[in-house]
């Protein structure tokens, strides 16, 4: 395993990081267990989780992966100071009125309440990554390209969230702070809030990233590689589709795609031909299409981790394994000419 300092800490990550999102959904707590054994032998020290999962998000389930691994947690105790615990909360969304009722601004009330359920959950005194899920203003995330100004949804002010969550860092509650889902204009607003107010940076910011949607780059790389927010890199299998498991509208059984047709950012026709060149250069050169999707994303400068998250034991192995990959210069070219020719067919 490789590691990667976490922004400007002393902390450093293991360059591959364990999602969680299937677990009380596609995944049981016992199943779950046996992942994180798994990766903690394999050298993986860096667990990201959040209060809205499992996914597809519902209210009988909420919880219920920070539940399964604070069991673990638990269990573990005499490594938890060797782990790297990443969480979040939620913003403001119309589509969980069950959290909070539906009141998830990013003030005081709501952040020490949504920190102390997680801490709670999790069974521990701390979280060493607390990370704000997405925006709580109006803007460009989960997707959205098209920009409106749209001042009455500006919610708290960036400062104001930056102050609190400052406060929690000086009550030993969370060590460090992340965004997700963030744009140019919001990783620069954090930075200059930090500057400005004497307040604890921002470490890291958790977007999506794969050979399917690299709009990272357009904006927000520069900002990871040169100011050290480094990203978090998110779905970097694009929901499986990667694999090429999908192609040809196959739908393999218990596979999220199978189970949840909402997830279909990943499957427009675009994205289904690209899928089918990156599928096709990998088993041209011997190489298994997962392992090179994710190979890709761990050699980029500007990442501090890849989540990666599977549904079953194989899946997972052969994820972890990827770490031992890298591509050939003649494979990185053939990758930018596929994305040249459609760039980000699936924002």
């Amino acid at each position: 395993m490789q590691y990667h300092q976490l922004g400007r800490t002393g902390l450093m990550v293991s360059q591959l990081c364990l999602g969680t999102m299937t677990w009380g959904e596609q995944n049981t707590g016992a199943e779950a267990h046996e992942q994180l054994d798994y990766a903690l032998d394999s050298g993986i020290n860096f667990i990201d989780s959040a209060e809205l999962y499992p996914v597809p998000p519902r209210a009988e389930t909420q919880g219920q992966t920070e539940i399964i691994l604070g069991n673990w947690l638990a269990k573990h105790r005499k490594d938890r100071d060797k782990l790297v615990i990443a969480t979040k909360i939620c913003a403001v969304a119309d589509w969980i009125p069950y959290i909070r009722d539906g009141h998830n601004r990013l003030d005081r009330k709501n952040i020490q309440t949504a920190l102390d359920a997680s801490l709670d959950r999790l069974q521990t005194d701390y979280i060493d990554l607390y990370q704000i899920h997405w925006p709580e203003r109006d803007t460009n995330y989960f997707g959205k390209l098209d920009y409106y100004h749209a001042p009455d949804k500006d919610g708290i002010p960036i400062a104001e969230t930056l102050n609190i969550l400052g406060d929690m860092v000086q009550a030993g509650k969370i060590r460090h702070i992340g965004i997700c889902n963030e744009t140019p204009w919001g990783i620069s607003a954090y930075l200059r809030a930090a500057q400005q107010n004497n307040l604890p940076r921002i470490v890291t910011i958790q977007n999506p990233y794969n050979l399917l949607n690299r709009t990272f780059e357009i904006g927000c790389a520069e900002f990871a590689h040169r100011e050290q927010v480094g990203l978090l890199a998110y779905s970097p299998l694009g929901f499986g589709v990667l694999t090429g498991k999908y192609l040809q509208d196959a739908r393999p059984a218990n596979c999220r795609l199978t189970l949840f047709e909402r997830f279909s950012r990943y499957t427009n026709p675009r994205g289904i031909k690209c899928t089918g060149a990156y599928v096709n250069l990998a088993r041209d050169n011997q190489l298994d299409p997962a392992q090179m999707a994710l190979a890709f994303v761990n050699s980029r400068p500007f990442l501090t981790s890849n989540i990666i998250g599977a549904r079953t034991m194989e899946q997972l192995k052969s994820n972890i394994d990827s770490i031992n990959i890298k591509l050939s210069k003649d494979i990185l070219r053939s990758i930018d000419e596929i994305h040249r020719q459609q760039p980000n067919p699936c924002p």
